[in-house]
């Protein structure tokens, strides 16, 4: 092993999230001489993202080297570490299809990035081009591990462990981390004096545990504080946008006893009870942001363009610690000095109520062996039972994209909760037509056009 770690960032267009993670990486006193490799399809986003890369690095008086490619399996020769990071098809024309058809037929979404038609649909642009980095990396990195950060998440991590077994990856997110923070500042608790235990699928794990830490060393459960303050209507609290109040998940704290990770807009649409036709008064006493994703595009597309002057003519670039785990990762890795982060990979018998190969979210240690996923065992049934219904989704679309069988991509939409709540089985047949109609040449070959063969 090198005395520096060489870390590839696949997707370094991403410019705002590569400055989180070079930023984190170069902080680090063993990894700041890192040598790091940006690769990405748009010349023009990757010189910028390699002018704040070097920035980063100059303000930090980090000794790391940045060099730029836009041949894949270059940027990957010899790396230690794959970050990957890209929205295949981006949000024109992609991310608009998948709103605007499904809206014709009266199904309605908030993210559609992970779960119902939309995540289905990205899951089939997405898992392709993920492959493709593994057989790449199978042929010039075969040690490194990827740090996976793409959408949808659980559908890529079981995809890339069901084709590419010897692949060393994780699926990394920051909903964990960043709901237990939400949850501390709802109770007026420093972040600092909570513990919990989480545990699940990506964007629907619960806590199984939320305590505080008390004077004496002992721990409270949280978990009546959080009740009490949403019946007594002081939490949640407003957040950082005003669009999303929040509501869902408190709500659904209420009827399940545990609160999920992932935010109330995305969780309206993995569940059948808050987006009906014909009920205003749910959207309404809820918060539920209808076509939050789109809002969220345009204003980043606005606010990037800001940015980029900015950085192209700033001498040096501030420097924040991110919530995101990877850099403690490859720490961990490359100096021994063990952490704990959440991360999403093959179940493997760590939640024994879920499917064994299904991606599942659990806590991992990370030292120099790599990422140890903890054991589980049972979750509670009622969040086993919700859990697989999304688990459903994710199977059959794994199950289409590995046998290149159109027909369970229909039976994918089918059995999401959302969709099912809202369509019928020939408004979702005819649905799932007109959608790998418009994606056209975004998806893999088999999976376009008219379906020749009706279901038996």
């Amino acid at each position: 092993m090198t005395s520096t770690p060489k870390i590839t960032f696949i997707g370094a267009g991403s410019t705002v999230f590569m400055k989180n993670i070079i930023g984190d990486v170069l902080q680090r006193p063993a990894l700041a001489g890192a040598k790091i490799a940006l690769m990405d399809i748009n010349p023009q986003r990757l010189e910028e993202s390699a002018i704040v890369a070097r920035k980063l690095a100059s303000t930090l008086g980090a000794p790391a080297t940045v060099e730029i490619f836009t041949d894949q399996r270059k940027a990957l020769d010899g790396a230690n570490f794959v970050v990957v990071a890209f929205q295949i098809g981006g949000y024109e024309p992609c991310t608009v299809t998948d709103f605007e058809v499904p809206k014709k037929y009266g199904l309605r979404q908030t993210i559609a990035d992970t779960l119902g038609v939309g995540g289905i649909m990205r899951g089939l642009r997405t898992v392709p081009h993920l492959w493709k980095i593994c057989e790449d990396m199978l042929a010039v990195c075969p040690n490194a591990i990827m740090l996976q950060y793409v959408n949808p998440m659980a559908i890529n991590t079981w995809a890339i462990g069901e084709k590419y077994p010897t692949i060393k990856q994780v699926g990394l997110c920051h909903s964990v981390q960043g709901t237990a923070m939400e949850l501390a500042h709802d109770l007026d608790i420093p972040y600092d004096e909570i513990r919990y235990r989480s545990a699940g699928i990506n964007h629907m794990a619960f806590y199984l545990e939320f305590e505080h830490r008390q004077p004496d060393g002992s721990y409270r459960n949280l978990y009546p504080d959080l009740v009490r303050a949403y019946r007594e209507g002081r939490a949640p609290k407003p957040g950082w946008n005003p669009r999303c109040p929040n509501k869902v998940r408190y709500e659904m704290l209420t009827r399940l006893g545990y609160f999920v990770t992932e935010s109330s807009e995305h969780f309206a649409e993995y569940t059948p009870y808050f987006i009906k036709e014909g009920r205003e008064d749910l959207i309404e006493k809820f918060g539920i942001p209808l076509d939050e994703y789109p809002k969220r595009c345009i204003e980043q597309v606005a606010r990037w363009k800001n940015q980029a002057e900015e950085y192209r003519t700033a001498e040096k670039i501030e420097v924040k610690q991110s919530k995101e785990y990877a850099s403690s990762i490859i720490n961990s890795v490359w100096t021994g000095e063990p952490s704990v982060i959440y991360g999403n990979v093959r179940n493997n018998g760590c939640i024994t109520s879920l499917p064994y190969n299904c991606a599942a979210e659990v806590a991992c240690l990370v030292d120099a062996s790599g990422i140890q996923p903890t054991y589980v065992g049972d979750l509670p049934p009622q969040l086993t039972a919700l859990i697989r219904t999304n688990i459903n989704v994710q199977e059959l679309t794994v199950k289409a994209l590995m046998t290149e069988n159109r027909e369970h991509i229909y039976h994918a939409a089918m059995m999401d909760p959302h969709t099912a709540a809202e369509l019928d089985l020939d408004q979702i047949w005819s649905l799932v037509d007109e959608l790998l109609v418009a994606h056209g040449d975004w998806l893999p070959e088999w999976a376009r056009g008219n379906r020749k063969v009706q279901a038996a």
